[in-house]
C-alpha cells in the first residue's frame, strides 16, 4: 500500500513541475528566480526518485509480510515519501500565497517567500540524499529479482460500467436445504411467537442465507423490517433503527426518551404479525435488552438473528437454529465457476485450469466470501493458465506467514491486484464506522478532493471516481445497499471482515486511524476518523501531518480539536457531518491547504468573512444547518466546485430545508458543478446565469418579477441534470411558458402554481424524476405531460385539481412509481389495457373524493404496492369487506394480483 502513496505524491510533483511557468512569471526579484531555480532542481530530483521507489514497491509489496528488511525498507520509504508531500503542499501554499495583496504587500512577501524557496530546496537536498542512501544500502535501483506477479495497473480489469453486487440466483449455492428449513420455521403457524437464528464464522453466508429468505416470506407478514447491529452498537440507537424500519416517526423523541421510543414500537405492533430481522449480533444480552419491547399478542411474531456467536445462536426456540458450515466440493466448485466464468454461456471451466482452480479452492476451505473474493478477481483476468498462475504464486506468497491465513490472505491478494488509486479509495472507506452506509456523492467529492482522481480524456472527475466505486464493488471489496432507477450505486458499505482488514492495513500505513476516545497518535497518520464523543484531549504533537479529520459522532467538543487544527497546517478536509456543533473553531480559516469543509445537519448559523482565506476549497457542505445567508468573501473562492448551503426549518412536528441569500459576485464561482438551495433576487439570478458548468441548481423564493432573469440564467446551463424551482408562496405563477428547459435534465421539481397555457415537453426526453407540488394543474395540463416518455418516478403533491386523470396506452411506457397526493376534487381515475405497464408503486394520499379503485388496476400485473391513504370511506369500507361466498368483491378482484396493500 505505501505505492499509493509514492503514486499520489508523483502526481503531485508532476503538477508543481507543470506551475513552474506560472511560478517563475509570478516572480518579482532575481533572487527569488534564483532560490526557486534551486527548489525546482531538487523537485525534479525527487520525482525522479519516487519512479524507481514505484516500481520497487510495486513488486516489494508482495514479500512484505514474509520478509522483514523489506517491511524495513518499504516504512522508510514511505516516511520520505511524506516528507516530500508536505514540503510541495507548503510550496503550492506560498506560490498562491504571493499572489494576493496590493504592490507594497507582494513585495514584502516576495521577500520572505525568497528565504521559503531556499529552505525547502535544503530540506528537498537532505530528503534526496536520504533516498540515495536507501537505494545504496537495499540497492533499489535494480528491480529485485523475484515473479512479476499478477498485480498488475488495475486499468485491465474490470468494466466501469455500473454493475450491482447483489446475490444472483445462480450465486446462491448450496443454501437450499437450508433456505427450505429456514422458510417452513418462520411460516410455521403452529407457534405464535420465535425465534430463528443462523450462525457461523464471518463470511459464511449467514446474511446471504437469510436475505434470501427474508424477500421470499416478508409479505407473508404485516410488518418486516431488516435491522443491521453493529458490534459496538448503542441500545438508543438500535430502538431508532427498528423504529425507522418499521414506519414510526422518531423526530418527536427525545435522546432521553428511551421509553416512549419502546411503547412506541410496542403499540406500533399491537395485534399484527411481524417479523424483525437482527443482522450481525454480537451479544446475546442485546436481546435480553429490547425483547420487552415486542408485544406478546395471538398474532404471529419472527425474530431472525444472525450471528458468529453460539451464545447467540442458542436463543433460538425449539433448536430453530442453522450453524451454516463451509461449502463442500461440490458446491464450493459450482460457486466459484458461477462467479469465475460469469460471462461464459455454460460457466465452465477450461480443462487446462482445473488443477489451479482446484488449488484456489483448498485456500479458501469452503468460505462463500473468500470464493466470491477470487472468483470475481479472476474473472477479472485473462483464462490462461500463465495469468492464474502469477494470482495463484500472490496467493502462496500470502500463506506462507501464519499471521495471515485463510480468508485474509484471499482478501489480500485482492488489495494488492489494485491499482494505487484504487488502493487509497479503498482504504479510505475504512474510515467510516462500522456498517455506515457511505453515499455515494459524498464518498466520490472525499476522493476527488484528497487528490485521489485525476481527470482522464473525455471522462470529468466524478465519472473517473464513479468508474473506481464500481470497479471496488466489483472485486466484491464494497457491497452495495441501494441504486438508483439508472442502475447507478447510490449507497454502499464495507463488509465487517474486509473493514478489519483495511483498518489494520490503513494504520500499519499511516494512511488512517479510527479514534474512538483513547490511545496516542502514531507519528506520521494522514487522516483521523473520530467515532467516540468521549474523546480525550488529543496531543497535537502526533497530529502535525494529518491531512484529513473525519467525524462520525454527535456529540463533539470542538475544543478539543482546536490543538490538532492549530497544528495541521496542512489539512485538507475537515468533514463534521452530522456533529451538533453551532460555532467553527477560528483556527479553520488558517488552514491554506483545506480542499473539503463538511457542515451538513450541524448547527453553524453564520460563516465569517474570514472564510475568503481557503482559496483552495473545492467543497463546501452546509447543507440543512441554521445559515440563512453567506458572507461576500466566498465569491473569492475561484476553485469551488460544489456549494451547498440551505436552512433547516422546524414547523411543528415538520421539518424542511430553506433557501440561502448568496452574497452579490457569486457567478465568479465559473468552476461551480452544484448550487444548492438559493434565494431568489434579480442580482442572485443575474450571476448565476454566468456558472455555466452547473449539473445542479436549486432556487427558490422565485415571483413573476424574475422571470426574464431566470430563464436567461438556465438556458446558459447546458448540463443541468437537476433543477429544482421554488416559488415564493403557493398563488405565485412560476414562469414556465418562457423557460426553455435543458434538453440534458433528469430529475425535475417545481413547487408552484405552473401556467395554464400548455408547455412543451416533448424534448425533455432524458427526464426520468419529475416532482410537482401545489401546481393547481387541470386535466388540459396533464395530458401535456404524456410526451414525457423516459419518466421512471412521478409525483403530484397538492399539484392536481381536476376531476378525472386518464392514462392511455402509449405514454409512460417506463414509469415505475406514481404518487397521487392531496387531490381534493379527484374523482375518477382510468388506466387502459396496456397502460403503466411498468409500475411498481401506486400511492394514492389525500383524494375524500374517490370512491373506487383506478378502472384498469387490475391490468398493472408488475404493481407490486398500491398505498391507499386518506382516501373516502367508502373504498376504504369496500376493500374491508370479506369476500362473499357466491359474489366476489368487485374492488377486492382489481387488487388481488397485487403484493402489498396498505390501506390507511
Amino acid at each position: 500500500m505505501a505505492e499509493a502513496v509514492v503514486g499520489l505524491l508523483i502526481c503531485k510533483l508532476g503538477e508543481a513541475l507543470l506551475n513552474k511557468g506560472a511560478a517563475y512569471g509570478a516572480s518579482l526579484l532575481c533572487t527569488e528566480t534564483s532560490a526557486l531555480k534551486g527548489l525546482f532542481g531538487e523537485i525534479h530530483r525527487a520525482m525522479g526518485w519516487m519512479e524507481i521507489m514505484k516500481a520497487y514497491l510495486h513488486d516489494s509489496e508482495k514479500l512484505r509480510d514474509t520478509k522483514e528488511t523489506t517491511d524495513t525498507f518499504v516504512k522508510k520509504i514511505r516516511g520520505l515519501a511524506f516528507r516530500i508531500e508536505d514540503v510541495v503542499d507548503e510550496y503550492e501554499y506560498k506560490l498562491q500565497d504571493g499572489k494576493h495583496g496590493r504592490f507594497a504587500a507582494k513585495m514584502k512577501k516576495r521577500l520572505q517567500h525568497g528565504k521559503a524557496w531556499r529552505r525547502l530546496a535544503r530540506e528537498l537536498r537532505d530528503i534526496n540524499a536520504d533516498l540515495e542512501d536507501t537505494a545504496r544500502q537495499k540497492n533499489l535501483c535494480a528491480v529485485p529479482e523475484m515473479a512479476r506477479y499478477g498485480g498488475g495497473n488495475g486499468h485491465d480489469a474490470g468494466s466501469l460500467n455500473p454493475t450491482l453486487c447483489f446475490a444472483r440466483n445462480e450465486d446462491l449455492v448450496g443454501i437450499e436445504n437450508n433456505a427450505e428449513k429456514l422458510k417452513g420455521w418462520i411460516l410455521d403457524s403452529e407457534v405464535k411467537s420465535k425465534i430463528v437464528t443462523v450462525w457461523g464464522m464471518g463470511g459464511a453466508g449467514k446474511t446471504t442465507l437469510v436475505d434470501h429468505v427474508y424477500k421470499i416470506v416478508k409479505e407473508d407478514f404485516d410488518v418486516a423490517t431488516w435491522v443491521t447491529v453493529s458490534k459496538s452498537y448503542q441500545l438508543e440507537d438500535l430502538l431508532k433503527k427498528i423504529a425507522r424500519g418499521l414506519g414510526i416517526s422518531v423526530l418527536d423523541v427525545s435522546d432521553s426518551e428511551m421509553r416512549s421510543l419502546g411503547d412506541a414500537i410496542s403499540n406500533h405492533l399491537q395485534g399484527t404479525s411481524y417479523m424483525l430481522v437482527l443482522d450481525d449480533v454480537w451479544e446475546k444480552d442485546l436481546w435480553i435488552d429490547i425483547m420487552d419491547i415486542f408485544p406478546n399478542n395471538n398474532c404471529s411474531s419472527r425474530f431472525v438473528f444472525t450471528s458468529r456467536n453460539f451464545e447467540v445462536a442458542s436463543l433460538a426456540t425449539s433448536n430453530c437454529s442453522i450453524n451454516l458450515a463451509p461449502l463442500q466440493g461440490d458446491n464450493s466448485w459450482k460457486l466459484f465457476c458461477n462467479l469465475t466464468f460469469r460471462n461464459v454461456e455454460d460457466k465452465s471451466c477450461p480443462s487446462e485450469l482445473r488443477n489451479l482452480a482446484a488449488k484456489f479452492l483448498e485456500k479458501c476451505d469452503g468460505l462463500p466470501l473468500a470464493i466470491a473474493c477470487i472468483g470475481r478477481l479472476l474473472s477479472c483476468k485473462p483464462s490462461t493458465f500463465s495469468e492464474w498462475k502469477k494470482v495463484y504464486q500472490e496467493l502462496e506468497l500470502q500463506s506462507s506467514k501464519h499471521m495471515v491465513r485463510g480468508v485474509h490472505s484471499i482478501l489480500k491478494v485482492s488489495l494488492e491486484d489494485l491499482s494505487y488509486e484504487l488502493k487509497n479509495c479503498f482504504l479510505h472507506c475504512a474510515m467510516f464506522p462500522e456498517d455506515y452506509e457511505i453515499k455515494r456523492k459524498r464518498l466520490i467529492r472525499h476522493w476527488i478532493t484528497a487528490g485521489f482522481v485525476k481527470e482522464e480524456e473525455n471522462n470529468t472527475l466524478e465519472q473517473v471516481a464513479e468508474g473506481f466505486l464500481n470497479e471496488l464493488v466489483n472485486r466484491s471489496l464494497l457491497q452495495v445497499i441501494r441504486h438508483n432507477e439508472f442502475g447507478r450505486i447510490t449507497c454502499c458499505r464495507m463488509h465487517d471482515i474486509i473493514r478489519h482488514l483495511a483498518i489494520n492495513k490503513a494504520e500499519e500505513e499511516c494512511f488512517g486511524k479510527i479514534y474512538e476516545g483513547s490511545g496516542t497518535l502514531k507519528y506520521g497518520i494522514r487522516r483521523l476518523s473520530i467515532q467516540n464523543h468521549n474523546i480525550s484531549p488529543i496531543s497535537h504533537t502526533g497530529a502535525t501531518n494529518i491531512r484529513a479529520i473525519h467525524a462520525f459522532t454527535k456529540i463533539l467538543d470542538v475544543d478539543l480539536l482546536r490543538p490538532i487544527l492549530a497544528s495541521s497546517s496542512l489539512l485538507s478536509t475537515l468533514d463534521l457531518q452530522g456533529t451538533q456543533i453551532s460555532v467553527l473553531p477560528h483556527e479553520i480559516f488558517s488552514l491554506f491547504n483545506l480542499r473539503f469543509l463538511g457542515l451538513r445537519l450541524t448547527r453553524i448559523e453564520c460563516l465569517p468573512e474570514a472564510i475568503r482565506r481557503l482559496q483552495n476549497l473545492e467543497v463546501l457542505d452546509a447543507l440543512g444547518t441554521g445559515l440563512i445567508s453567506l458572507p461576500k468573501g466566498l465569491t473569492t473562492l475561484k476553485k469551488l466546485r460544489y456549494l451547498y448551503a440551505c436552512t433547516m426549518v422546524a414547523d411543528g412536528r415538520f421539518r424542511y430545508y430553506g433557501a440561502v441569500k448568496v452574497p452579490s459576485g457569486i457567478g465568479s464561482l465559473t468552476l461551480l458543478h452544484a448550487l444548492q438551495d438559493v434565494k431568489a433576487s434579480l442580482e442572485t439570478l443575474c450571476d448565476v446565469a454566468n456558472l455555466r458548468e452547473l449539473r445542479t441548481f436549486s432556487v427558490s423564493d422565485v415571483t413573476s418579477e424574475h422571470s426574464q432573469n431566470l430563464c436567461t440564467a438556465i438556458m446558459n446551463m447546458t448540463h443541468l441534470v437537476h433543477l429544482n424551482i421554488s416559488a415564493s408562496s403557493k398563488n405565485e405563477v412560476l414562469p414556465m411558458e418562457a423557460l426553455h428547459l435543458p434538453r440534458t435534465l433528469r430529475k425535475l421539481g417545481l413547487i408552484g402554481q405552473l401556467e395554464k397555457t400548455r408547455i412543451t415537453w416533448s424534448h425533455l426526453s432524458n427526464l426520468t424524476k419529475l416532482v410537482l407540488v401545489s401546481s393547481k394543474l387541470d386535466e388540459d395540463f396533464f395530458s401535456g405531460l404524456l410526451s414525457l416518455h423516459g419518466l421512471y418516478s412521478l409525483a403530484f403533491n397538492m399539484a392536481y385539481d381536476g376531476k378525472k386523470m386518464h392514462f392511455p396506452v402509449l405514454p409512460f411506457p417506463k414509469l415505475q412509481e406514481l404518487y397521487i397526493q392531496g387531490a381534493p376534487e379527484l374523482s375518477q381515475v382510468e388506466i387502459e389495457e396496456g397502460a403503466l405497464k411498468s409500475l411498481v408503486l401506486l400511492e394514492l394520499s389525500g383524494c375524500p373524493e374517490l370512491k373506487c379503485l383506478p378502472r384498469g388496476t387490475e391490468y398493472l400485473t408488475a404493481l407490486e404496492e398500491l398505498c391507499l391513504l386518506d382516501t373516502s370511506e367508502e373504498l376504504i369500507e369496500k376493500l374491508r369487506q370479506e369476500r362473499d361466498a357466491d359474489a366476489c368483491n368487485e374492488e377486492l378482484m382489481k387488487i388481488r394480483q397485487i403484493r402489498r396493500v396498505v390501506v390507511k
